[in-house]
């Protein structure tokens, strides 16, 4: 009687609760039926990963295979070649194109003319609104053969031209360089707002303690910005092997494919060009479980490390 009372209580509690924040949870209510529409309900697909999936049978009719994809995917002659391809762009991604945010946030907020500074949050911010095909398009004039800025500069200093997007040498480059140019400007909106929100007592007592504008950066704005630091960091390597299947897929020509070609294009040609199914929905399948090993073991050393986790 007592544990029955006991939860009529609770029940009755969180109806309270529910209905004070009404408003919040139906304005909240559309993310929720589209995470859930979008991305949990297609998970039940996954089991096709297990099967030899036929388009006419369906998941019930198709007959089971058990691990025979995930055999076949490992045994592929170039799979290893484009799993080190993703890999290497993943990590290039991480150490290199990561931290530009941080520092351009650093940077744009030492800038003291508000004018100037509100000139070039718009023009950093820019490129995160083009499309990847703009920004191809973009990237090839730049690189172009016969018209390129970069190669006509080569041709100044007395350089035979490149042909950067045809050469396996420059394709990771060219990847990465565009990414940083398109997104870092918008990733500098979180740590702008984390570093307003950073109290403005700490400067001044550290002005007069005599510590210049490199010395307050680097005691007070960085380690007041690593909270949030860790937690992108955290859900960057969640999506490590998720480099974006557009952003690669625009440079792509036969030329650079040896080094350009990551799983997500691979999953392109081989499950919608040549209906694969079951083989790439394998793979992806592999890409989560890897993605979620990568952020159980990031989040388990950052609450070990700094005390900031992301549960």
């Amino acid at each position: 009687m007592h544990n029955s009372s006991n939860l009529g209580t609770r029940l009755g509690d969180a109806g309270r609760y529910l209905w004070r924040y009404r408003i919040l949870y139906l304005l909240s209510l559309p993310g929720i039926l589209y995470f859930f529409l979008f991305k949990y309900v297609p998970l039940f697909g996954s089991v096709i990963a297990f099967q030899n999936y036929n388009i006419f049978k369906g998941i019930t009719g198709s007959d089971w295979v058990g691990l025979e994809h995930f055999q076949k995917m490992f045994s592929h002659y170039d799979f290893l070649r484009i799993l080190n391809n993703t890999l290497l762009l993943g990590l290039y991604d991480l150490v290199i194109a990561f931290p530009v945010p941080i520092l351009l946030a650093i940077l744009l907020n030492e800038v003291r003319m508000i004018v100037f500074k509100r000139l070039l949050q718009t023009i950093v911010y820019m490129p995160h609104f083009l499309s990847w095909v703009v920004i191809s398009g973009i990237f090839m004039g730049i690189f172009s053969m016969d018209a390129g800025v970069v190669n006509k500069v080569l041709g100044f200093l007395g350089m035979q031209p490149i042909y950067f997007l045809g050469e396996d040498s420059y394709i990771r480059s060219i990847l990465i360089g565009s990414g940083i140019w398109r997104d870092s400007g918008y990733g500098t909106i979180i740590f702008l707002a984390a570093i307003a929100g950073i109290n403005p007592d700490l400067y001044e007592a550290a002005e007069v303690d005599g510590a210049g504008r490199l010395k307050q950066i680097w005691s007070i704005t960085l380690p007041s910005l690593l909270p949030t630091i860790m937690i992108l960091l955290l859900l960057h390597i969640g999506k490590f092997l998720d480099l974006g299947f557009e952003r690669v897929f625009v440079f792509l020509n036969p030329l650079n494919l040896e080094s350009g070609e990551i799983l997500d294009t691979y999953i392109y040609k081989a499950g919608l060009l040549s209906q694969q199914y079951s083989y790439t929905t394998a793979i992806g399948l592999f890409k989560s479980v890897v993605g979620l090993m990568l952020i159980l073991l990031g989040n388990f050393f950052s609450k070990k490390t700094t005390g900031e986790s992301l549960y």
